[in-house]
C-alpha cells in the first residue's frame, strides 16, 4: 500500500491517524478536571459525576475488540471513519447535555468511537509504512497517545476556567471533525481483509461485554452497584468467559478467533503488555499518594512532579521508535523490560532515601523504559499478525492495556494499603507510608522481570 500512496497523502494519513490516537486519550483526561464544574452545575455529588469519566473507560474496553474485529470484516477505512462520527457526534451531544444522565449516556456513545480511534490506528499505519519504518511510526502514535494524556488537563483546566465545562466538549467536537476531514482525503479506501461473509459474532460480543463489565466492576471497586459480592462476581467472570470460548471455538466467524492466541508472539505480547501497564498504573495510582502523604507536598507541587511522566514519556516516544528500527525488536524488548526492573527498584528506594530528588531521577529513568517496550511491543505484535487480522490483534491490545490499567489501579492500591497496615492515609507516619510505598514498587519491578522472563522464552521459540 505504501507504494501506491504520494508521499504528501502518506504525511497527512499519519496526520490524521496519530490526531486520532491524541484525541481519544485526551477524551479520557481532559474531563477528569471538569467533574467540580459539572457536580456544581448539576448539582450532585462528586461521586456521581465520576461516571462521566468511569463510562468513558468502561465503554472503550467492552468496545475494543469488537472496533478491531469490525475493522477486519467490513474494511479499516470505513470503521475509522464511523468511529470519527461516532465520536464527533457524541462530543457535540456531550456539549449540550441538559443533564448528567444525557451527559453519562453521550459519554458512553463517545467511548465506543473512542475505542475505535485507540485500536485502528496501529493496524491502519502499519499497512502504510514499510517495515523498517514500523518501529517509527508506532514511537509516533505511542508519543501521540502520551501527549494526549498531558494535555488533556492542562487544555481542559484553561478552557473550564474561561468558557466552562461544555467548552471541553465542543473542543472534542472540533477536533473530531477536522481529523474526519483528514481521513477522508489521505486514508485509501480499503477492501475488508477478512475473506468469509461479513457476519458478526453477536454472541461471542454479548459474551464478552458481560464479562469485561464484570473486571471492570471488580477493578474500579464498583461491585455493589449491581449488589454482588466479590466472591459472586469471580465464579461469574469464569463461567462467562469458558461461555465465551464454547461459542468462539463454534462460531464459523468468531469475534476472537482463538488460533491468533495459539501464536507464541502475540500471547507473550499480550500478557506482557498487561503486565506492564499495570505497573504503569501503580505509578499513576500510587505515586500521587506517596507525593502527598510520604513526602508532604502540596497539590500543586504533587501536580508538577506528576507532569513529569507524560512530557518525558511524549519526548521518548519518537526516539524509542527510531531505536526499535535501528537495533530490532528483540534487542530493545528485552532492554526496556530489564531497565524497567531496575528502574522501578530504583523508584522504591530512591524516593525514600533522597526525596522529592530521588523521585524525579527515578520517574525520568522509567518512562522512557516505558516507551521502548510499549514502541517495541507493538511493533513485535504487528509485525507477527497476518495481514487479515490485524485489526483484531491491534484491538486485542488495546484491550489487553486498558485491561492493564484496571487490575494495577485495583491490585496495586490494595497492596500499598496492605502494606501501609492501615486505611486511614492522613494518620498514617511517614515511614509507614514510605514503607508500603517501596513493597509496592518492589512489587511492580517483580513483574517486570517476570514480562522480561515471558518475553525471553516467546523469543527463544
Amino acid at each position: 500500500m505504501n507504494s501506491t500512496l504520494p508521499l504528501p497523502s502518506t504525511r497527512l494519513a499519519v496526520v490524521a491517524l496519530s490526531g486520532a490516537i491524541l484525541l481519544a486519550s485526551m477524551a479520557v483526561s481532559i474531563t477528569s478536571v471538569a467533574l467540580p464544574a459539572l457536580s456544581h452545575s448539576f448539582n450532585v455529588p462528586i461521586a456521581a459525576v465520576q461516571w462521566v469519566v468511569l463510562i468513558y473507560l468502561l465503554s472503550v474496553t467492552i468496545s475494543i475488540v469488537l472496533a478491531g474485529r469490525c475493522a477486519d470484516l467490513f474494511g479499516q477505512r470505513f470503521i475509522l471513519l464511523c468511529g470519527l462520527t461516532i465520536f464527533t457526534a457524541s462530543s457535540l451531544f456531550c456539549a449540550i447535555a441538559p443533564n448528567l444522565t444525557t451527559l453519562i449516556i453521550a459519554r458512553a456513545i463517545q467511548g465506543i468511537g473512542g475505542a475505535i480511534l485507540m485500536a485502528l490506528p496501529i493496524s491502519v499505519i502499519r499497512g502504510m509504512v514499510s517495515g523498517e519504518r514500523t518501529g517509527s511510526a508506532m514511537g509516533l502514535l505511542a508519543s501521540m497517545s502520551a501527549v494526549g494524556t498531558a494535555l488533556g488537563p492542562a487544555l481542559g483546566g484553561l478552557l473550564i476556567a474561561g468558557f466552562g465545562w461544555r467548552s471541553a466538549f465542543v473542543l472534542l467536537t472540533i477536533c473530531g471533525s477536522i481529523l474526519f476531514v483528514m481521513a477522508i482525503r489521505a486514508i485509501p479506501a480499503s477492501a475488508p481483509a477478512h475473506k468469509t461473509s461479513h457476519k458478526l459474532d453477536l454472541s461471542g460480543v454479548f459474551l464478552l461485554a458481560i464479562v469485561l463489565f464484570l473486571y471492570a466492576l471488580i477493578s474500579s471497586g464498583q461491585q455493589n452497584v449491581l449488589g454482588l459480592r466479590l466472591p459472586l462476581i469471580i465464579p461469574a467472570i469464569l463461567l462467562m468467559l469458558i461461555l465465551f470460548i464454547i461459542v468462539e471455538v463454534k462460531s464459523p466467524s468468531p469475534l476472537v478467533p482463538l488460533q491468533v492466541l495459539r501464536n507464541p508472539a502475540i500471547s507473550a505480547s499480550l500478557i506482557t503488555n498487561w503486565l506492564i501497564s499495570s505497573v504503569m498504573m501503580a505509578m499513576l495510582v500510587v505515586g500521587p499518594l506517596y507525593l502527598s502523604f510520604g513526602l508532604l507536598l502540596g497539590e500543586a507541587q504533587t501536580g508538577l512532579i506528576v507532569a513529569v511522566g507524560p512530557v518525558v514519556a511524549a519526548l521518548a516516544g519518537i526516539p524509542a521508535g527510531c531505536f526499535t528500527d535501528r537495533f530490532g525488536v528483540k534487542h530493545i524488548l528485552t532492554a526496556g523490560l530489564a531497565a524497567m526492573s531496575m528502574a522501578l527498584i530504583c523508584m522504591a528506594y530512591l524516593p525514600v532515601q533522597i526525596g522529592i530528588t530521588g523521585y524525579i531521577l527515578s520517574l525520568v529513568m522509567l518512562t522512557p523504559c516505558f516507551q521502548l517496550f510499549l514502541t517495541a511491543n507493538n511493533t513485535a505484535i504487528m509485525n507477527a499478525a497476518p495481514e487479515h487480522q490485524r485489526g483484531i490483534v491491534s484491538g486485542l491490545m488495546g484491550l489487553s492495556r486498558n485491561l492493564g490499567f484496571m487490575t494495577g489501579a485495583s491490585v496495586m492500591a490494595t497492596i500499598f494499603i496492605t502494606a501501609l497496615g492501615q486505611e486511614d492515609l492522613v494518620h498514617a507516619t511517614v515511614n509507614s507510608v514510605s514503607s508500603a510505598f517501596t513493597v509496592t514498587l518492589l512489587t511492580a519491578a517483580g513483574m517486570a522481570l517476570i514480562s522480561l522472563i515471558i518475553t525471553l522464552v516467546s523469543l527463544k521459540k
